[in-house]
């Protein structure tokens, strides 16, 4: 059943892929899913182009919101932001941290019955006043991941690097597994509200058996 807050559909409390425990590595079988989706280069902290896709992707998933409950009938709560994120040395990402060679994709998930024409609208509307730098770099596209484990982490983003070592270097091996796809943020907290020791992120990563092509 549909869970509704208000009236609207709550995809963070629907989807059991929105679910995961601190603490614990979980597998999950993620659905395919649609995004806004928009993407840059370098360290989050410093770059202007990821305060420039935060602030452009935000404008087109509260159009999209309205448009859906005026137009459709269908209300919904924006989802939280998403990133994937990955580097040509992957080791600058899990052990150096060296964040001005990551590579990144902002992200807000949008329901399946969104479509390209109210996506297209939506654009529009929110260049129609105050036009955001990157708003001409945002899609509509659809992510496959299929199974991968996740984990919540809660504290500061650059305490990761444990957990993922853990994750990439012993337990997805130790069972068996590989890594078949692009690290997968979920920030549950808002990290421009919340202090680093309290935030909680989900940390995913895809995965496929050895024996999988």
């Amino acid at each position: 059943m549909t869970r509704r807050v208000d009236g609207k559909v709550d995809f963070k409390k629907t989807l059991d892929a929105y679910r995961a425990h601190r603490g614990r590595f979980r597998m999950v079988d993620v659905p395919d899913l649609q995004y806004l989706m928009i993407d840059g280069h370098g360290d989050p902290n410093t770059s202007p182009a990821f305060t420039e896709a935060v602030e452009a992707l935000y404008p087109v998933a509260y159009k999209l919101k309205f448009a859906s409950k005026r137009d459709l009938g269908r209300d919904y709560v924006v989802p939280p932001l998403e990133g994937l994120w990955w580097a040509e040395d992957m080791a600058s990402f899990t052990t150096a941290r060296d964040k001005s060679r990551w590579d990144w994709t902002l992200m807000l998930m949008v329901p399946d019955w969104i479509d390209q024409a109210l996506f297209t609208a939506a654009v529009g509307q929110a260049g129609a006043t105050h036009r955001p730098a990157r708003l001409d770099d945002i899609r509509l596209q659809a992510l496959s991941e299929g199974r991968c484990v996740q984990t919540l982490h809660v504290g500061s983003f650059d305490d990761e690097a444990d957990v993922l070592a853990h994750l990439h270097h012993e337990f997805i091996p130790g069972h068996g597994l590989r890594l078949a796809g692009t690290h997968h943020e979920i920030y549950l907290s808002d990290f421009r509200k919340v202090a680093p020791d309290k935030q909680r992120t989900i940390l995913r990563q895809p995965i496929t058996t050895h024996t999988e092509v």
